[in-house]
């Protein structure tokens, strides 16, 4: 159990790195295309390319099943610094672009195998409070990585993040290669990719499952594409104060991730992940209405990502009992769900936000709606199968 608490604690800082990396486009967006010469438009399609390309890695991530769980986190750890020093040496639109689509596979790579491996040593009624724990390293980025890349913008230019990010990317990486147990090589007797990939396809609970996770995440990127747009324009905040702004979102977060670990595993996963659905479409709605002064809008803010995160940390540990024997498959399934969901969102976000901040708030309301609808027929599915939690 105390070598646990040390793999935890790893794991944390490592998604605090990657997810740094992941969520200091959104704040500085509008840094970021000034340094390249480029508008909101284009860098939302590199957005929704990052996205999209997210969802390759399940062909990767799902070898953790066969190819072991170690072995497959230090891939994703290597891809996502090679990532960030490509941007660090060539500088330029379409280095961005490859850039942001590296660092993302690395991040889907990692994420999975991680749940799974933690997935194959914790009972489900604990994994609430474990994975939620994990979940740290997402609200870190947000309180401690973003505002500090901000600083760093400041002091030595847009670029130097990416190379900062990539070596401890790199650090990363030897850290777990020495703390994490060696892979017992499983191989042989595994079904194999193709297999695994097409049981988890063919299983209602499991395609219910994702497309919850697919839906609320679609959700969620419409509003997190233009927050920082929303906010510059609508209160002329600067660097400095957009990393401020991130830091308010992060501090939601680690509330939600603090509520999942308290609420998650007492409430039942899919009940906490309904009660998370219908407080985050509340919080949307607040957005436009209290969103007329700074104040009232950092407290939507708030409000929107408490619950956010509180639906989606609470929706993982449901996912990885679903189909246990192929858990890391569905696992990295479920990060290209939501993926292929923030895809959807941003081509969403960047065209309903010519109806400014109105368009967006509604189009989230009626995706967690229909995630809503998922969810009931996940819970029916495994309510037959009397799988509780």
């Amino acid at each position: 159990m105390n070598r646990l608490r040390y793999h935890l604690l790893a794991f944390a800082l490592t998604r605090t790195v990657l997810n740094t990396m992941y969520r200091m486009v959104y704040p500085y967006i509008l840094v970021f295309g000034r340094g390249l010469g480029v508008g909101l438009p284009q860098l939302s399609l590199v957005l929704t390319a990052r996205s999209a390309v997210g969802a390759f890695g399940p062909f990767l991530a799902s070898t953790a099943d066969s190819r072991g769980r170690k072995t497959v986190m230090l891939g994703g750890l290597l891809l996502f610094s090679a990532g960030g020093l490509f941007m660090a040496a060539w500088p330029s639109y379409p280095i961005f672009f490859l850039t942001l689509i590296l660092t993302m596979l690395g991040k889907v790579i990692f994420d999975p195998a991680m749940q799974a491996y933690l997935g194959d040593r914790i009972p489900y009624g604990r994994r609430g409070l474990v994975l939620a724990l994990t979940e740290f390293g997402w609200s870190l980025s947000f309180i401690v990585g973003v505002p500090l890349m901000g600083v760093v913008i400041t002091r030595l230019g847009w670029r130097a993040p990416f190379p900062l990010l990539a070596g401890l990317g790199l650090l990363a990486a030897f850290g777990l290669l020495r703390l994490l147990p060696g892979d017992i090589n499983t191989f042989d007797t595994s079904p194999g990719m193709w297999r695994n990939l097409q049981g988890v396809l063919i299983s209602v609970p499991a395609i219910s499952g994702l497309g919850i996770g697919f839906l609320v995440s679609a959700a969620n990127e419409t509003i997190n594409l233009v927050f920082g747009a929303w906010m510059e324009s609508s209160f002329g905040l600067k660097i400095t104060a957009l990393g401020a702004t991130s830091l308010v979102i992060g501090l939601s977060e680690l509330g939600g991730e603090g509520l999942t670990a308290a609420l998650t595993d007492r409430l039942g996963k899919p009940r906490a992940v309904g009660l998370g659905l219908i407080t985050n479409s509340l919080a949307a709605l607040a957005l436009p209405l209290l969103g007329q002064t700074l104040v009232g809008a950092l407290a939507a803010l708030f409000l929107f990502y408490i619950t956010f995160e509180f639906t989606l940390v609470s929706s993982i540990p449901l996912m990885s009992e679903v189909m246990p024997s192929t858990r890391a498959t569905l696992m990295s399934l479920n990060a290209s769900g939501l993926s292929l969901g923030r895809a959807l969102g941003a081509l969403l976000g960047s065209r309903l936000y010519l109806w400014d901040i109105w368009g967006c708030s509604l189009a989230a309301v009626l995706l967690n709606l229909l995630a809503l609808v998922a969810l009931a027929r996940l819970v029916r599915v495994m309510e037959k199968a009397e799988v509780r939690g």
